[in-house]
């Protein structure tokens, strides 16, 4: 019998937006929620998916997210998520959540991440550069626990009014 050589370790979640039953939903949360008059969110069409809108800065208002519905991802055996983009130029940010709290909400561990327009590109954001917030404001922990990532989110909050769009071909952690 021949030697079957060692298959390699497929990365711990991959999110690719064709469609399949598996894949988390994807909603958005903007600034509204504070009072402010940013429009963004999701829309997946073949095998892509879209987050776009406008930023706006009125009303203390300057951030759209989007995120997937609360599931249950354990990334402790990776290091980074790489994602395929395709940006306007902007800065967005990687978000991810875990069961972590503060004041009893929920903490964001966030990392920007560059754009070029027109382009797609990979990006590679190690989990290591994530920091902790809570409603936009930095904190100094808890520190993330991979094991326990409920939410994977993006955000755009880099100060510029103005439309947005961004398109992601597919997110893996490695």
């Amino acid at each position: 019998m021949a030697a079957v050589a060692a298959e390699e370790k497929p990365p711990a979640l991959v999110l690719e937006f064709a469609g399949a039953a598996a894949e988390p939903e994807w909603s958005a949360v903007n600034d509204g929620v504070m009072g402010g008059l940013s429009q963004g969110g999701p829309r997946i069409h073949d095998g892509v998916l879209y987050f776009s809108g406008r930023l706006s800065l009125e009303n203390n208002g300057g951030f759209s997210s989007v995120r997937t519905r609360p599931g249950n991802y354990d990334l402790s055996a990776t290091k980074a998520m790489i994602l395929r983009v395709k940006g306007d130029g902007r800065t967005y940010q990687l978000r991810i959540s875990t069961d972590a709290r503060h004041r009893g909400s929920r903490i964001s561990y966030g990392a920007d991440f560059p754009t070029k327009a027109g382009e797609w590109t990979e990006v590679t954001v190690p989990f290591e550069t994530l920091v902790p917030s809570h409603h936009g404001r930095q904190l100094a922990g808890p520190p993330l626990d991979l094991s326990k990532v409920e939410e994977i989110g993006l955000l755009l909050g880099d100060g510029r009014a103005g439309d947005f769009a961004l398109a992601v071909e597919w997110m893996k952690a490695q």
